[in-house]
């Protein structure tokens, strides 16, 4: 099975390394690769590797949206992400699937064992990364998601936009107060910058604080042990399961996970 993934830059990708491993583990013969696209070009891109009998693609950086352009169909994530991280190529259909959301959630309540339901979650950040989890978050029905954002509009725009699933409200980061909460998700760039949102210490105290960012040690996750946080996660995990959930997209097998996470932090260290 000829599958790719599609990004600018892709060089760092760890990927092909993931599927390779699922594909022994399940006994599926794939040919994996990297694919730089031209930031203008995604579209021709893709469909020369589709012309080439290519069955499938992860699409990473910046080509998300290009991916739900391009795809003919969509998952319900998909729609609700308003991005595509995964395609299969079904006849002449492009169904595209956003496995991110699925991905941080297999993390959280399989690999870590968080019980989501009826806890107050809070995610730092309002862009791509946050439309693409709220869904599969909402669906654990936790009591409540709070989305806070430098611009406050923008958060308080995606929590009115997924208030058909779940209790949502968005503010400003300055309105972040010591109150408690269970868990906080970064998914703001602020971690690719070597940076952390300057935001109320107190609210870390004995929360589970996950990093969206994999591969190394984040300001975020610094200021979360800094600040009595009960756990303390990078996104690894989420990368590896957001992985399998496509390998089983395309191939209707299910790969275990553990090993894999295992081995990819393995070769991260």
């Amino acid at each position: 099975m000829k599958l790719a993934v599609f990004g600018n830059p892709i060089e760092h990708s760890l990927s092909p390394r993931i599927h390779t491993l699922f594909a022994q583990q399940t006994g599926v013969e794939i040919e994996y690769d990297k694919i730089l696209a031209p930031v203008d070009g995604f579209a021709e891109t893709a469909q020369n590797f589709i012309n080439q009998g290519g069955k499938g693609f992860n699409v990473t950086v910046p080509f998300k949206i290009d991916a739900f352009n391009l795809a003919t169909k969509h998952s319900i994530n998909a729609q609700t992400a308003g991005a595509v991280n995964t395609i299969k190529v079904d006849g002449d259909a492009l169904i595209g699937e956003n496995t991110d959301g699925i991905g941080l959630l297999n993390d959280l309540t399989k690999n870590l064992e968080i019980d989501l339901q009826n806890k107050i979650v809070l995610i730092l950040g309002a862009g791509g990364a946050t439309r693409g989890i709220l869904l599969p978050l909402l669906q654990q029905q936790p009591a409540r998601v709070m989305i806070a954002n430098r611009t406050a509009s923008k958060a308080t725009q995606l929590a009115k936009a997924f208030k058909p699933y779940g209790e949502t409200c968005g503010f400003g980061l300055e309105k972040i107060k010591n109150d408690l909460v269970d868990i906080i998700i970064n998914a703001t760039s602020a971690s690719l910058d070597g940076q952390m949102p300057n935001i109320a210490t107190g609210i870390a105290n004995n929360a589970i604080c996950y990093d969206l960012m994999y591969g190394k040690q984040t300001p975020f996750m610094d200021w979360a042990q800094d600040n009595n946080a009960s756990m303390v996660v990078d996104g690894l995990g989420m990368l590896v399961e957001q992985a399998a959930s496509a390998f089983e997209f395309w191939t209707g097998k299910q790969p275990e996970t553990q090993a894999v996470i295992e081995a990819i932090r393995a070769l991260n260290d």
